[in-house]
């Protein structure tokens, strides 16, 4: 019997169409899908980069066994995203390579800058999709600078990372 592509499966097809175009590869902005396939382009201003690149800097002085690349391409039920930060561990990086790329399996944390086009709707819809593949914490990076900790539920601090600064 044929398998059945799942959702996330076949968006991980449609991504690898996307990222052979050579119209889109070199775009300024950041690229995701939507849950029907479409491209959603996010133009980032600086102010979002610095927050994006102090949360980096940060993993890696509180979680150093990790790797916090940015914009990490994840494909779910409802499109590809790419956080704006993400950090795995060294077994779930090669857990998530095994699923494909983009990986079907998010990172143990996935971090969101919230930027003016963001509505809290899609950050929560966001942190939905990510712990649905997966992911153990979700961080929302206000436009302040102030950090928002999700697992189940929200919380006063990361559970993974005890001690990481509650604003950047």
């Amino acid at each position: 019997m044929p398998t059945v592509a799942t959702p996330a499966q076949e968006h991980q097809e449609q991504w690898d169409e996307i990222t052979a175009d050579p119209t889109l590869r070199d775009l300024p902005y950041k690229v995701e899908t939507n849950a029907q396939g479409q491209i959603v382009l996010s133009p980032h201003t600086n102010h979002h980069s610095d927050l994006q690149g102090a949360v980096q800097e940060l993993l890696r002085t509180y979680a150093p066994d990790g790797h916090a690349p940015p914009e990490y391409a994840l494909a779910t039920p409802r499109g590809v995203k790419a956080p704006d930060v993400v950090w795995m561990s060294p077994g779930r990086r090669k857990e998530m390579r095994e699923t494909g790329d983009p990986s079907t399996l998010a990172p143990e944390i996935c971090v969101e800058v919230m930027s003016e086009s963001n509505t809290e709707e899609e950050m929560q819809e966001k942190r939905s999709l990510y712990r649905e593949i997966g992911a153990e914490e979700v961080w929302v990076v206000g436009p302040e600078g102030d950090i928002r900790f999700f697992g189940d539920e929200e919380r006063q601090a990361s559970a993974l990372v005890p001690d990481f600064p509650t604003e950047v």
